[in-house]
């Protein structure tokens, strides 16, 4: 397999304070690694840089396979004013497939299709007309992720995508991303504090603190002290 990320001695800060320091990892196409850790050691920081969002102090980000940071879709992590956004499914869907870029009206037959491909493959069809604002948590979450797809055959970046769903929801939500990774061959880097969700699907695990602490397969991180530790297994 292609190597579809390599991240080398990446160095970040965030407010003028350095919370990465020399993190190194790289992920396979279709692969699904997770990012743990303690608060604060700057895993949302990482994910903000690998989409562009947020300037490198130092190392660098190379992608392969095809990938551009265009072509990454990005779930980040959801605010108050977002939860209220005053738009139907389908028009927040479709937003992703050029960043907002155009207007709704002006949008291409290959957009337009993109994100009805997207809305059939998180199975929302009986949502896409629905208000966003009127959804549950986890329909908003899969509208998200939906938009996040438009923009991607390559990569998703999530960012904490099941906080604030209960185990139900949130075991649908696993399952679905599951799907896109294993039957659409779409990577998946993952920031979450939920260790069993990441232990459970992840091939890889990166579990940082105030650098590196682990980086390797979920198997080898069950193994080590520090996965038994934060696993419980």
């Amino acid at each position: 397999m292609e190597k579809i990320i390599e991240v080398k001695n990446l160095t970040m800060s965030y407010e003028r304070e350095e919370v990465l320091h020399g993190v190194s990892f790289s992920l396979d196409e279709g692969e699904w690694l997770s990012i743990v850790g303690e608060n604060g050691s700057g895993k949302t920081t990482m994910l903000k840089g690998i989409a562009g969002l947020l300037p490198l102090k130092g190392g660098s980000i190379d992608f392969g396979g095809g990938l551009t940071r265009k072509g990454i879709g990005y779930l980040p992590q959801q605010t108050a004013v977002q939860r209220d956004f005053p738009a139907c499914v389908h028009e927040v869907v479709l937003s992703g497939c050029t960043g907002g870029a155009r207007l709704l009206g002006m949008r291409s037959r290959s957009d337009r299709q993109r994100a009805h491909d997207a809305i059939h493959k998180l199975g929302i069809e009986h949502i896409h007309h629905r208000p966003y604002c009127d959804l549950s948590g986890g329909q908003q979450q899969r509208v998200l992720l939906a938009r996040a797809l438009c923009a991607t055959e390559k990569l998703l970046l999530l960012d904490e995508p099941v906080t604030g769903l209960d185990p139900i929801v949130s075991a649908e939500l696993y399952e679905s991303i599951a799907k896109l990774n294993k039957t659409g061959n779409i990577a998946v880097i993952m920031v979450s504090h939920d260790i069993a969700g990441a232990v459970k699907y992840s091939d890889k695990i990166l579990h940082i603190g105030s650098g590196v602490e682990f980086f390797g397969t979920t198997e080898e991180y069950l193994a080590s002290d520090l996965g038994k530790r934060f696993a419980g297994k």
